[in-house]
């Protein structure tokens, strides 16, 4: 397997950092491909905001591009011009639509807005018009998720006017709003909506399902389906096994090992107490790296674990800005320079998202700058 220390320049030199971010692009292009597979005769997308989803936009979707997804999804403009710089042949849908004044840059770019309102609509209509061109675009219907998207009757009166338009609806789509509840009553009802109002724009592609629609309900596939968290290896169903493969792994720099009586407090708070004599190992990562605070540990409460030389090993006390302390007592021969896992040899995102009552969606995006990244595979 290839592995090449990336994003030079920006990532910290192995040496100086206080961990080791791996992203195995190999096993992302593979959960992609699976991914694919599940959902012929649909096409595949890739949803690849939030700067792939915290993993590298760029070696992200060059990775996707090569596997053979031809279609990807950003968030905002800023991002589709760095990926539209990566793959100059790509379709780039921009969710978060056309914001006032932009559809110069987006017909420049050659990226497609996804329009969720009667003014965005109307201003990407005119911009079209003045420019003579059957500019192409997406069209976003609100069935449940009261975020973005026309209302149902505005969508039926769009549809009627579909003659009149200037520009070319290139995607018709809407959002699960409870996807990884599979009995949600609402899944059924946001499926019938969509494929009644899908049909009013006859000719143009439907896109309903994300990564949970995807492996949960097959009758949201439709054209196009749009997954995102299941790309990057974490959970998109609950209460149900995860297909993908882990993509992530995290190593922290041990600093130095202490050794803690009983009796003992440590950290911030003071908040937990040693119940023995105890081996301590202080890591060079903390909230400002993307270790939750809420996933320490308290004499109340046990927190995350961490992997050190092969076994599980609890977090002891509060997570700093900075640094964690981990509980080796168990682990001999533990020494300063040495890592300690905190995803990867069996924890994964979700596991560890667990602990800090959130998502996996949270823990990749909120992955700090100060890791080494290095990217395997792919």
């Amino acid at each position: 397997m290839k592995t090449d220390v990336s994003t030079a320049g920006t990532s910290p030199a192995p040496g100086e950092a206080g961990g080791q971010l791996t992203v195995d692009l190999g096993a992302l292009a593979a959960n992609w491909r699976e991914l694919k597979r599940r959902a012929a005769p649909a096409r595949c997308s890739a949803v690849v905001k939030a700067d792939g989803y915290g993993l590298g936009l760029t070696p992200v979707a060059m990775a996707l591009a090569k596997a053979g997804c031809e279609t990807f999804f950003v968030a905002l403009l800023e991002e589709a011009r760095r990926l539209r710089a990566a793959l100059p042949a790509a379709t780039i849908y921009v969710l978060d639509g056309l914001m006032p004044g932009t559809a110069p840059e987006f017909r420049n770019l050659r990226v497609e807005p996804v329009l969720g309102s009667r003014a965005e609509i109307d201003e990407w209509d005119a911009f079209a018009r003045d420019r003579g061109e059957l500019l192409p675009a997406a069209i976003h219907i609100d069935t449940g998720m009261e975020r973005l998207g026309l209302s149902t009757d505005e969508a039926r009166a769009r549809a009627e006017r579909l003659p009149l338009l200037h520009f070319k609806p290139s995607l018709v789509m809407s959002h699960f709003a409870c996807a990884d509840e599979p009995a949600h009553p609402l899944n059924a009802k946001q499926i019938a909506a969509f494929r009644e109002l899908a049909a009013l724009f006859p000719g143009t592609p439907a896109s309903l399902a994300n990564s949970a629609g995807l492996l949960a309900h097959p009758a949201s596939h439709f054209d196009l389906v749009r997954p995102g968290i299941s790309i990057y290896g974490g959970r998109a169903v609950i209460g149900q096994e995860n297909p993908m493969q882990p993509v992530v792994r995290l190593d922290l720099r041990i600093l130095q090992v202490r050794h803690a009586v009983k009796g003992a407090s440590i950290g911030y708070g003071a908040t937990r107490t040693f119940s023995r004599d105890s081996r301590l190992a202080i890591c060079a990562a903390g909230y400002a790296d993307g270790i939750f605070r809420a996933v320490g540990s308290s004499d109340q409460r046990n927190g995350a674990e961490l992997i050190v030389a092969g076994r599980r090993c609890p977090l002891a006390g509060r997570v700093s800005m900075d640094l964690i302390a981990v509980d080796v007592t168990e682990v001999p021969d533990v020494k300063r320079g040495d890592f300690a896992t905190l995803l990867g040899d069996g924890i994964g995102v979700d596991e560890f998202a667990a602990h800090a009552g959130t998502i996996g969606y949270e823990t990749l995006t909120n992955l700090g700058r100060r890791y080494t990244r290095v990217y395997v595979g792919g």
